[in-house]
């Protein structure tokens, strides 16, 4: 009951930070407009990108509760997926069929990730199983950009990326943002419902629990792997569909999924409802603070505010809104 109340208090203070950070900025400068209105407007908008890093942040969750590695390389998965898309459309496959491949040679990629890097790393270190994690980053990012080239490349899925959708006459918000929102939530959804309530949730919780009894009640660890990094590379198609569409597929798709880390830490590493929590908190934070705080010190909020607050996270509380404390008793 304790811990529920912290989190309903931490929550409750960071909307309010949200709220009265960026008031308190516009009425300090005369430079930053400031209307209710246009607040709520830069709020949506980036709740609407928060929630495709909980998208992302899923990925890291899954795989780390299901084999204790922590994932560095979902960032390269994503950029990597959009890249074989983008190559597949450009040899004249229609989209849909382009998306189908793409997801047969994310599901390849699962299983020769478990056969060849993790098979022979069982019982090791974490800090060997996150070491290989950065080998498969930088080969992703160098076999995907050999096979399709490392210009910029442009997606087009059909979706308008131009504001139209008015909300109380008021508030404007781009369409494809909303559509790319709208998505991502689902798969979110859907994705949590799979982890707690299908037989292959619960094996992934046994897995995550322990490894060990898992084993011991004939729960195959080598395909429970499979499926999760598999997950994470629909995850990471689906991200890299929605970021690439509206940015360009480019090396700087990596490095814009590694938001989800501050997601993480602000959640919890092993947390479903955290990455959700999360990845809201730093969308629409980070949203704020370019749009109300970056004219008060020159700018470039956007690319550290996730990071800085991540960082006052794990001073006050390293474990995460939703993350288990852990005690270890000598």
């Amino acid at each position: 009951m304790h811990i529920e109340r912290d989190v309903f208090y931490i929550i409750l203070a960071s909307l309010a930070l949200m709220v009265a950070i960026p008031w308190a900025a516009g009425m300090l400068s005369e430079d930053i407009f400031f209307e209710w209105p246009f607040f709520f407007e830069v709020a949506i908008g980036g709740l609407l990108a928060g929630v495709m890093y909980s998208l992302v942040a899923l990925g890291f969750v899954l795989i780390f509760k299901a084999s204790g590695v922590f994932n560095f390389a979902q960032g390269a998965m994503v950029l990597f997926s959009a890249l074989t898309l983008v190559g597949l459309q450009e040899k004249g496959l229609p989209i849909w069929l382009a998306i189908l491949a793409t997801l047969a040679i994310m599901a390849l990629l699962a299983y020769l990730i478990e056969r060849l890097v993790l098979r022979p790393l069982v019982n090791q270190e974490h800090i060997i199983l996150f070491m290989a994690t950065i080998g498969i980053t930088y080969f992703l990012d160098g076999f995907g950009q050999t096979l399709w080239g490392s210009e910029v490349k442009i997606l087009d899925i059909g979706f308008s990326n131009q504001p139209g959708f008015y909300f109380g006459g008021k508030i404007l918000i781009n369409d494809f943002d909303l559509i790319a929102a709208l998505i991502a939530g689902v798969l979110v959804v859907s994705l949590a419902l799979f982890f707690q309530y299908t037989r292959i949730g619960r094996a992934l919780r046994a897995v995550a629990d322990d490894n060990q009894a898992a084993l011991s009640v004939g729960i195959p660890l080598k395909h429970i792997w499979v499926i999760v990094w598999t997950v994470a590379g629909v995850v990471a198609l689906v991200a890299g569909i929605m970021w690439g569409s509206k940015l360009g597929v480019q090396f700087s798709l990596a490095l814009i999924a590694l938001k989800a880390l501050p997601v993480l830490i602000l959640g919890g590493f092993t947390s479903v409802p955290g990455a959700i929590v999360g990845g809201l908190i730093i969308g629409a934070g980070e949203k704020l603070a370019e749009v109300f705080i970056a004219p008060l010190i020159g700018g470039g909020i956007e690319d550290w505010f996730a990071y800085m607050l991540a960082l006052a996270f794990l001073v006050f509380r390293p474990q995460g809104l939703f993350g288990e404390k852990i005690i270890e008793r000598v």
